[in-house]
């Protein structure tokens, strides 16, 4: 069987940002493999180009250009929040506003946004709501450990179901 349209692939991986040698950013742990479903948008397009038509067994080796993998880093997304932003009754907590901190924070529409505070002023904080990947380019290794056809369950819902456990 191969990697296509509608198969769960589970693979391990190692990711790099800076060359295949360099220091390692992420791993998956060999008891817990990246599980998904191909071909449904659930992962960056060109890594999943790049799989397309592998076997189980099969090991890979590539890289993704930042503009195809987080994308670049755009400049609208730094933003000045005033500071009040950040108080709960009445008060910032210590600490929170430290330079470098990454803050889970709510669009208008309820969605959770990760942000990096970049700099502190008197009444207002900069916030990079950038992917803290952006401009960085990808570089992969790994192994394909299995591939099988996806239930219908989990077509419908849009996701693996892993070791028949249903988790959302």
């Amino acid at each position: 069987m191969k990697i296509e349209k509608n198969k769960v692939v589970s693979l391990s991986y190692e990711l790099r940002t800076d060359g295949f040698e360099s220091e390692l950013t992420e791993k998956t742990q060999e008891n817990q493999p990246l599980e998904f479903i191909y071909g449904l948008g659930m992962m960056i397009p060109k890594f999943e180009e790049n799989l397309e038509g592998l076997k189980k067994g099969d090991t890979f080796q590539f890289k993704i250009d930042a503009a195809h993998g987080y994308g670049l880093s755009n400049p609208e997304n730094i933003i000045e929040l005033p500071k009040s932003t950040f108080e709960v009754d009445g008060k910032v907590e210590d600490g929170m506003l430290t330079i470098g901190n990454v803050l889970t924070m709510q669009d208008q529409h309820g969605r959770h946004l990760n942000a990096k505070v970049v700099e502190v002023k008197d009444d207002v904080v900069v916030m990079d709501f950038n992917h803290p990947m952006a401009d960085k380019d990808l570089y992969f290794k790994g192994e394909i450990l299995d591939i099988r056809d996806a239930t219908q369950e989990e077509l419908d819902h849009g996701h693996v179901h892993s070791g028949g456990h249903h988790h959302h």
